[in-house]
């Protein structure tokens, strides 16, 4: 990565800063530029054509179109302010110290440090440790907030997928019976043992002893059959017993 302090945002800087790399790196195959006024100029787009250089503009108002950029602009900028907060218009002097930090920093998605990618080997070097740190910390918050915000649109995520469930859900279900207190009612059998599959499937007769919230009651056996002797059930494991049908 190079880094370079201007005076100004103009055509004439960014060329001059263009020739200085040329010279010792040679021209990028392409350069992602925003709309400004440096890069829209007809004296930078002659200067690309010239040297045979693809320049692309991304979208105004679309900084993700140059994203890898944009992060690490984000950075440093975060690192030059706290560098330069006693004297704040010293900034550019820490731009080089930050250079050498960042191009011997490790990169997980490169497996190795920037400057070892272009030359082969590792960058003899002293490195600034508070520079470090504070690149450090940086990456630190930019990761806990890039997870924060993931984590924000993964719960926003099974916040609309459960609404769907919901809706669907409610548009195949229907209204549960509300059954009375003293309801006789079978039970559906919701457990099954060796043996108990070929069983009937409800148990019986119960009677509704309580009427609790959210379709739900609680039940007590009538008679000597298979149950236990209380439990809790609810509307849409229950039904109404023949002889209560019939009556009603």
């Amino acid at each position: 990565m190079a880094v370079y302090p201007t005076r100004s945002t103009d055509a004439a800087e960014v060329i001059n800063r263009l020739e200085n790399q040329r010279h010792v790196f040679g021209n990028p195959a392409r350069i992602i530029t925003d709309k400004g006024s440096a890069f829209t100029s007809s004296a930078f787009e002659d200067y690309c054509k010239k040297q045979n250089i693809l320049h692309i503009c991304i979208t105004t108002g679309l900084p993700r179109s140059n994203g890898q950029i944009e992060k690490q602009n984000s950075t440093i900028i975060a690192v030059l302010s706290k560098l330069s907060v006693d004297d704040p218009e010293k900034w550019y002097s820490h731009v080089s110290h930050l250079q050498e930090i960042l191009n011997t920093t490790f990169q997980r998605s490169i497996k190795m440090t920037p400057f070892e990618l272009l030359f082969g080997t590792k960058m003899k070097s002293c490195q600034d440790v508070e520079i470090v740190e504070l690149l450090n910390d940086e990456i630190t918050a930019q990761f806990q907030e890039q997870r924060d915000a993931l984590r924000q649109d993964a719960k926003k995520q099974i916040y609309k997928v459960q609404d769907e469930n919901r809706r669907t859900y409610n548009l195949r279900r229907r209204q549960a019976h509300k059954y009375q207190l003293h309801d006789l009612v079978a039970i559906k059998r919701t457990q099954f043992g060796p043996g108990l599959k070929l069983k009937q499937k409800y148990l019986g007769p119960y009677n509704v002893t309580k009427v609790k919230h959210n379709d739900t009651y609680d039940v007590e056996k009538c008679d000597f059959v298979d149950g236990p002797s209380k439990t809790s059930t609810c509307a849409e494991f229950m039904k109404l017993w023949p002889s209560q049908t019939n009556s009603t």
